[in-house]
Parts: C-alpha cells; structure tokens; sequence
C-alpha cells in the first residue's frame, strides 16, 4: 500500500530548485540597510522580506549594488519560467515603505516578472541602473 498523498505547503515548495522560484536580492552594503538612510528599521524590512517570501522566493543579501542614489535596492529576478517568458530583473529603489515586502510577496506569488504585472505600487519604485551596475545581479 502507498504512502498517502502530502498535502503541497509553503515550506516544501522552499525545496524547489532556485531556478524555478524569482530570487529577491536585498542590498545592503555602503547605504542600503545603513543609518545613511534615517527612519528605517532596515533589519525588521529585511525580517518582514524574508517572512513574507518564505517559500515562493529564495532571498539573498549582497553588498552594495552600487546604486546608491536609489539606497534602499531590492532586485527581483525573475523564475526560469519567467525568463523564458521575456522577464528580466526588476530594480526597485527607495524602498522606504513598510508594504513593500508585502508588495513584493504578492508580485512573486502571482509569478514575479516575465509572468505576472507588479502591484501598482511597484511601478513607483522601478529604476533602471546603469548596465555597469546591471552586471553586477545576474539574470
């Protein structure tokens, strides 16, 4: 006799392959994450990030992107579907708000890019940095 049937959750898709999920990318080098950008609990942004993406997106913090005249830098990367779609990385800067993790979260679950629209609120955020400072995000 089989096993029976698992249900799917949130937790066993964190098991999927890295490609298959859009990777967030969360600087935090020379401003992003620093006092050099008052009124943000940059530890509790990147708690909440973490929280609200568990399991529909893999999380990753690097150094500064040098692109520090958007401090506060979240590159959303699309899924291997959502490039094969047309995605490329979507640079959100300013990200002084507690809702974008939130944001962000529902953009990744719906799809992320290549796959789905982001919240309107995302639209804000979008910058497009310099392909020198591209490079440095993978896609």
């Amino acid at each position: 006799m089989s096993a029976p049937a698992r249900k799917r959750t949130r937790r066993a898709d964190a098991a999927a392959p890295a490609a298959d999920r859009c990777t967030v990318t969360v600087c935090r080098g020379c401003c992003c994450g620093t006092p050099k950008v008052p009124g943000v609990d940059h530890a509790a942004q990147l708690r909440a990030l973490r929280g609200a993406l568990d399991g529909t997106a893999a999380v990753r913090v690097t150094d500064c992107l040098d692109a520090c005249e958007q401090a506060n830098v979240i590159v959303v990367q699309p899924s291997r579907a959502g490039r094969e779609a047309g995605g490329r990385p979507v640079w959100l800067g300013l990200c002084n708000d507690p809702d974008v993790p939130a944001d962000v979260a529902a953009w990744t679950e719906a799809g992320g890019p290549g796959l789905a629209d982001p919240p309107g609120v995302l639209d804000l955020y979008v910058f497009t940095p310099s392909r020198r400072v591209r490079e440095n995000v993978k896609d």
